[in-house]
């Protein structure tokens, strides 16, 4: 398979592939394909798989499509102004992701669920009890709310991150908590009681503007809405 991003912000990645490759998307993922690319819908490995997704709030099926007859191409657009950036899956390399981060993968990616193991990450890292893990050999692509920012952290080296803006890490990293530290700080310093903490070794991926952070900050600016009737 090979593959180019295409556009600025609100790009799409389209994928080049051989005869019988196939890719994997969530339901209603693919923007545009050649005429013998073939879909078939899955639950994806059985109701147990099926179940994982909807508690993790993604779809509840995917969609394979496959190269029949000859090489054939297919699109995958985000669906948010962002990045869309490819990462590299191996038996010894998964990784975890936001939730909404996956666009689309090659076949032989796995997509599950990946539990937070500490209640305290998950209630207050603001990244959520439940996010996503990829494993198999291959390539997926993630989509990034904003631009994507990658750090690439020793063993022991750690990073604090505002609430949202973890959008994947190396199965190898640890995702924890932190204080902020100062009552005034808590209170008055607009970044809530907790950081998250990311500690390597490994590869992370932040994004700049976590859909959640732009819906509060236009909130303000969506007109109220009302109704009234005539008596």
């Amino acid at each position: 398979m090979q593959y180019e991003i295409l556009g600025d912000q609100l790009p799409v990645v389209v994928c080049h592939l051989d005869r019988e490759e196939s890719m994997i998307t969530e339901s209603g993922g693919m923007s545009w394909m050649t005429p013998n690319m073939q879909m078939e819908t899955t639950s994806g490995g059985g109701i147990g798989k099926l179940f994982g997704r909807m508690f993790s709030g993604e779809h509840l099926f995917q969609n394979i499509y496959t190269a029949k007859g000859g090489p054939g191409s297919i699109a995958f657009a985000s669906s948010f102004p962002g990045s869309i950036r490819p990462v590299h899956v191996t038996p010894e390399h998964g990784v975890i992701i936001q939730k909404s981060a996956f666009l689309a993968s090659e076949r032989d990616i796995e997509l599950s669920v990946y539990l937070q193991k500490k209640f305290s990450t998950g209630l207050f890292s603001g990244e959520g009890f439940v996010m996503q893990k990829l494993t198999g050999n291959g390539t997926a692509f993630l989509e990034i709310d904003g631009s994507a920012i990658e750090y690439d952290l020793a063993s022991g080296e750690q990073i604090l991150v505002s609430s949202g803006h973890v959008a994947m890490m190396d199965d190898t990293c640890t995702m924890n908590i932190q204080d902020v530290k100062g009552i005034k700080n808590m209170l008055f310093g607009g970044e809530g009681f907790f950081y998250t903490s990311v500690t390597g070794p490994g590869h992370v991926i932040l994004q700049t503007i976590p859909i959640s952070k732009l819906a509060q900050a236009i909130t303000p600016f969506m007109p109220v809405s009302s109704s009234s009737s005539d008596n």
